[in-house]
């Protein structure tokens, strides 16, 4: 319940910050989900005792206990469209090897990419931004280069796609939004940097619900996206337009961010490998931040090797984003991923500090039998005590509404009746906290992550479900309760297809680890691909 506490702090701050807060917002806001997190922080912040210093004044990664090293299906069914092209059901290393080869053309493939795109996008609505002309373009000087004997690697000449909150110029950059509608980038993200050096052809810019701002696809602007293995059912989000484009088969690849499960979502919900990578392994140079310090970029593959090879691409410091380090380890390589699971530790929490179980019947299901596969390949399987998610989940909403508020604020004074009904609402709910909610949250953090530092001495890996259940009806939002957590901590967590429900609709594993150790997840995941 929603105390008058509460609701007079809010009205106080949001005057103070020059923001207007009508009668039917309040209402809303009073009986939505959209105060849940300021009661359960103001809840959790009285109980126990708090470590001595907040979360910052350790860094995300380097006070995690990290090892500085580490290691690093076929294409889902569609309901209504017909058959995919064969190249679409393709993995991108396959098809890459093919172009490498000469064997397929990448102005063959990225004209079989537009009408896919073409047929499919109308259903689907995947695609903010359909860069035929630029994509083709690309892909004639790919096709040259290859011919030359000049070869980039496993992404030249392969048609991929990514969020629009990237920077790409020449192009808007809408971040699902109206306000950044009407101005072109001047320049490239780092991220649309590294593909394009790298020789991907990036096709388009994805759909993403309004400012990343939930884990759904709702957008009161441009609609919502289909989820491809039944389109009554929403596809995740936020990077919604990213999974649904993979699993349908649109492109080979796509790129999503990630705040509180925004890539691991929709690909679970989607039947897909989704990879958020340690903070800091990425750039976000030219992305319309949500959180400054929560806020991942990474893959969107139908297959985990896939997801490797994007990293690979992604990867590496910037001195334009001081979030990346200098000397982060070694990107995993593809032959690491091979190495199987035997000897690792995997533990499974069955709680997490919540009232209830963490997921479904059929989810946890899912999971065991994926787990199943992972211990009858050589892993042990141990079983944890995990009360720390609820707490992560509480401080990383707690972080994400207030940066996003910090973010937001110069629009919310002059431009607040342009924002959707639900980013508008969840914006004005982080006004709820109390000033010193921010420092309290990180301190929060910083007891979690010293609690799950101590957890990995005894374990590799976490695995766990990835949403409580599958995909919503359309429009409605997936969970963070199970991704969350692991924004907080900034470790690298994978999504791989596990199963599906009874009618259908697909279920995920999770595999956590530690900073810089994707290679682990990865190999682990390959395992469960291939069972």
């Amino acid at each position: 319940m929603v105390s008058s506490t509460i609701v007079d702090r809010m009205r106080t701050n949001l005057a103070a910050a020059g923001i207007r807060l009508d009668g039917s917002d309040l209402d809303a806001l009073l009986a939505g989900p959209y105060l849940e997190s300021v009661v359960a922080f103001d809840k959790r912040a009285t109980e126990g005792p708090e470590p001595a210093l907040p979360d910052y004044l350790g860094g995300l990664t380097a006070s995690a206990g990290a090892r500085n090293g580490g290691e690093a299906p076929a294409g889902p069914r569609t309901e209504s469209g017909g058959a995919r092209p064969a190249a679409a059901s393709e993995s991108l290393e396959t098809v890459a090897e093919r172009v490498a080869k000469g064997a397929v053309s990448p102005v063959e493939l990225t004209r079989q990419a537009l009408d896919r795109i073409a047929e499919r996008d109308p259903v689907l609505n995947a695609f903010q931004l359909v860069l035929a002309d630029r994509a083709m373009e690309t892909a004639r000087r790919a096709e040259a280069e290859i011919g030359r004997g000049e070869c980039r690697g496993p992404l030249h000449g392969v048609p991929i796609a990514v969020k629009d909150l990237m920077a790409m110029a020449g192009t808007p950059t809408t971040a699902g939004s109206t306000l950044l509608a009407g101005a072109d980038a001047e320049l490239d993200s780092a991220a649309v940097e590294r593909l394009e050096r790298a020789g991907a052809i990036i096709v388009g810019k994805t759909r993403m619900s309004e400012f990343a701002y939930l884990p759904g696809s709702a957008n009161a602007h441009y609609g919502a996206t289909r989820n491809p293995r039944a389109l009554e059912h929403d596809a995740g989000g936020s990077s919604s337009g990213s999974a649904a484009a993979v699993a349908d088969g649109l492109v080979f690849g796509a790129i999503g961010s990630d705040t509180g499960g925004s890539i691991r979502v929709p690909a679970a919900l989607c039947g897909i490998v989704g990879l958020k990578p340690t903070f800091g392994r990425t750039s976000l140079h030219g992305v319309v931040p949500l959180s400054w310090s929560l806020d991942h970029l990474g893959p969107l593959t139908r297959t985990v090797r896939d997801a490797g090879i994007l990293l690979g691409a992604l990867a590496g410091a910037d001195p334009r984003d001081t979030r990346t380090l200098p000397r982060g380890a070694p990107v995993p390589l593809l032959s690491e991923l091979e190495t199987g699971v035997r000897g690792l530790r995997i533990g499974v929490p069955e709680t997490g500090g919540v009232a209830g179980p963490l997921a479904s019947d059929a989810a946890w299901a899912a999971a065991r039998r994926a787990l199943a596969a992972l211990e009858g390949a050589g892993a042990e399987l141990v079983p944890v005590h995990l009360p720390e998610l609820e707490q992560l989940w509480v401080a990383n909403n707690v972080i994400l509404a207030i940066e996003a508020a910090a973010f937001h604020q110069r629009w919310l004074q002059t431009r607040l009746a342009e924002y959707g009904e639900i980013p508008r609402r969840r914006l004005l709910a982080a006004y709820a906290h109390a000033p010193t909610a921010f420092v309290r949250a990180q301190r929060m953090r910083a007891e979690a992550r010293e609690k799950l530092r101590l957890l990995f001495e005894r374990v590799d890996l976490l695995g766990m479900p990835t949403q409580a259940d599958g995909a919503p009806l359309l429009g409605a939002w997936g969970a963070t309760l199970l991704t969350g957590p692991f924004n907080a901590l900034g470790w690298p967590a994978l999504t791989v297809p596990a199963g599906e429900t009874a009618d259908g609709l697909p279920l995920a594993l999770q595999l956590v680890g530690r900073p810089w150790e994707e290679g682990l997840a990865l190999r682990a995941g390959r395992v469960v691909e291939d069972s």
